[in-house]
């Protein structure tokens, strides 16, 4: 049985790999690098991990349980500095997805995948208890909305020289981006249906093609 301590340990390291991965991506990072951020032995990394593979591993389940929630994300929309708490602690988190995305690997798809699942969940339940606007496609939705959450990973850089910020992980940044993108999902873009309706028109002449 582990001590309290061993835990803390294992947490410690994982949380530097995540940190390091984001920064450096996985092919840059050394054990000994990870060791030292953690503030542990390298020998206590492959105690806990195995390897550094086992250790990337281990962030995406870390991650993977982040994306579903724990016992505080339930309540922490009704809290504003618990929520805003959660999204500076999640600066690290969004590094780590930016670079495993680009990267590109099985466990960088398996993620995504496991990411739109937790969210087409939340989003049923949201439908279920009236907080969220049925969707003719609920498994699409749930892919598109990922993926717009997710764009400004990528496009970080971008992002940042056109907001005229230093990091778009930053705190700041990160609420100015995401409350743009919450008021565009509650309040929507377009006035009426128009657009919706020239789009429903444009697929069925696609289908007769």
């Amino acid at each position: 049985m582990r001590s309290v301590d061993d835990l803390t340990g294992r947490a410690r390291i994982r949380d530097a790999a995540l940190e390091l991965f984001g920064e450096q991506g996985f092919a840059r990072v050394t054990v000994r690098a990870i060791a030292a951020r953690a503030g542990v032995s390298p020998a206590l990394l492959g105690h806990h991990f195995g390897s550094k593979e086992g250790l990337r591993q281990a962030c995406d389940a870390h991650v993977s349980d982040l994306v579903r929630g724990g016992p505080d994300a339930a309540t922490a929309l009704d809290d504003p500095r618990r929520l805003a708490a959660m999204l500076e602690a999640a600066a690290p988190v969004r590094r780590y997805l930016a670079r495993a995305f680009l990267e590109g690997s099985d466990d960088a798809a398996a993620l995504f995948d496991d990411i739109v699942t937790a969210t087409a969940g939340f989003l049923d339940d949201g439908t279920r208890d009236g907080r969220v606007q049925p969707a003719d496609d609920p498994q699409t939705r749930a892919a598109v909305y990922v993926t717009w959450l997710l764009a400004p990973l990528v496009f970080d850089t971008h992002l940042a020289r056109v907001l005229g910020v230093d990091d778009i992980h930053d705190p700041a940044a990160t609420m100015r981006l995401s409350r743009s993108a919450v008021e565009m999902m509650t309040r929507g873009v377009f006035r009426d249906d128009s657009v919706l309706d020239a789009w429903d028109a444009a697929a069925k002449e696609t289908r007769r093609a």
